[in-house]
């Protein structure tokens, strides 16, 4: 494992699926409660998604090869569309286990002890979805942001049931254990949803964020009172991996050894902008010829994007 493997971080959602699946489970045997076996059925959702995210996260940091020259990167969005579907399949089997109850209420017991189970189980993924989300943002992972958002959610969900369930135990109106239960599914779905979606864009090769582009593209214009143009940038995502393309305009007066040097230093400095894997590839161009102008990409009459 490298020093920058993100593994480390799918083992710890894996212990906590764990543990919150037997805190969960706990609550609903001594409650009774459908909105608490919903809660239940999500974590055996999460254990599932962390273990393909391990996965995913093991074949995404496979070194290029003869096969895959740009690496395996793309491995995480497959994890996170998973993870929808994963979500997806526990939303309806929550439904379906719910509407019996609707048509049938039953009392629930020992809530007070099922309540603080449950609650223990909540801040648990609390702290590891916040570990997940902060990672993920910084070096740039859709594995680790899913999988945190996917815990947030729960979170959100768990507080949901268990505010339901005390109004139960207040009311006596039993009916509502399993119409909460509909919530929480139809809650789940939007987020199982959210996650292929983006999954879809990942692979379509999405542009980085726009406060990312603005990084870039304050960094070169510094470089026109050095006679530096630039055009054609052009940004795509790869999992872990941005990729940066853009032309240089550089006077055609230059040696091709000192034009390689202004290359070499813009790339690099791109490339320390970001914590994460980054490839940044110029192509460099005569300022003078006005055939330098042509863009790639989206509009080729614009000079500079």
């Amino acid at each position: 494992m490298t020093q920058n493997s993100l593994k480390k971080f799918a083992y710890l959602s894996i212990a906590a699926a764990v543990v919150t699946i037997v805190l969960k489970f706990g609550a609903y045997y001594v409650t009774g409660s459908m909105g608490l076996f919903s809660d239940a059925l999500e974590s055996c959702v999460n254990l599932l998604a962390a273990i393909v995210a391990l996965i995913m996260i093991t074949l995404s940091e496979k070194p290029a090869d003869e096969g895959h020259e740009f690496g395996h990167s793309k491995a995480e969005y497959f994890s996170s569309a998973i993870e929808g579907a994963l979500i997806l399949v526990a939303a309806f089997s929550i439904i379906n286990s719910a509407v019996p109850r609707i048509i049938h209420p039953q009392p629930l017991e020992n809530v007070g002890i099922g309540l603080l189970i449950s609650m223990g189980a909540s801040l648990i993924n609390l702290a590891v979805s916040l570990v997940l989300l902060k990672n993920g943002k910084k070096r740039h992972s859709l594995i680790l942001e899913a999988d945190g958002k996917h815990l947030m959610t729960d979170v959100w969900t768990s507080l949901g049931v268990l505010a339901g369930i005390g109004l139960v135990k207040l009311t006596g109106l039993y009916i509502l254990d399993p119409i909460i239960a509909v919530v929480v599914a139809l809650n789940i779905i939007w987020t199982g949803a959210q996650l292929i979606r983006r999954s879809g864009n990942g692979l379509l090769d999405s542009v980085i964020p726009a406060e990312e582009q603005k990084m870039i593209t304050d960094f070169l214009d510094s470089q026109k009172d050095q006679g530096i143009e630039y055009h054609s940038l052009m940004t795509r995502q790869a999992g872990q991996r941005i990729f940066i393309s853009l032309h240089l305009l550089l006077p055609g007066s230059l040696t091709v050894q000192a034009g390689h040097d202004k290359s070499e230093f813009i790339e690099e400095y791109i490339e320390n902008m970001f914590e994460g894997p980054v490839t940044v590839s110029t192509h460099i161009e005569p300022i003078e010829d006005p055939a330098s102008m042509n863009d790639i990409g989206i509009d080729r009459k614009k000079k500079n994007i």
